[in-house]
């Protein structure tokens, strides 16, 4: 500690947010469950084989490959659409490579490349996840008449 007056007043506004964050933690994670597997089935009714859901895994991502298609193509056709997913991790934006992850789950370079990860948070809604799987619905064809 380094001499001075403590900052009270920060120390107190963390310490609420910090509790107002984790009360419902169990609630929030059941919910973004319930929206993840409702996701995770459309992609399989899709084609998709669903890399993120087996136990245990983060409630707020789905991780799935395509197939016949790259990834990149689905994500230009859903950004669209006003729905925003990602073909890697925050940690790895703008890096052109398969994932190293995906690549150590045993996918090839051409799986990864087709697979795309979509986040929820504590503001996804119901509807927002009708409104991914009408427009996954549409673009998936698409993506993969592209890539034939």
């Amino acid at each position: 500690m380094r001499s001075g007056t403590g900052m009270v007043a920060l120390a107190a506004g963390f310490a609420a947010a910090a509790t107002a964050a984790t009360q419902d933690l169990a609630r929030e994670s059941a919910r973004l469950d319930r929206l993840g597997d409702r996701i995770a089935e459309a992609l399989r009714r899709l084609g998709a084989s669903v890399n993120s859901h087996a136990a245990p895994h983060a409630p707020h991502i789905v991780n799935a490959t395509f197939p016949r298609m790259r990834a990149d193509d689905l994500l230009f056709l859903l950004d669209q659409r006003g729905i925003y997913a990602s073909v890697g991790s925050a940690c790895r934006a703008g890096v052109h490579q398969p994932s190293e992850v995906l690549l150590a789950m045993g996918r090839t370079p051409e799986e990864a490349a087709a697979t795309l990860r979509f986040s929820m948070g504590w503001t996804t809604t119901e509807g927002d996840v009708d409104r991914l799987l009408a427009a996954l619905a549409e673009t998936v064809p698409l993506a993969q008449s592209a890539f034939s």
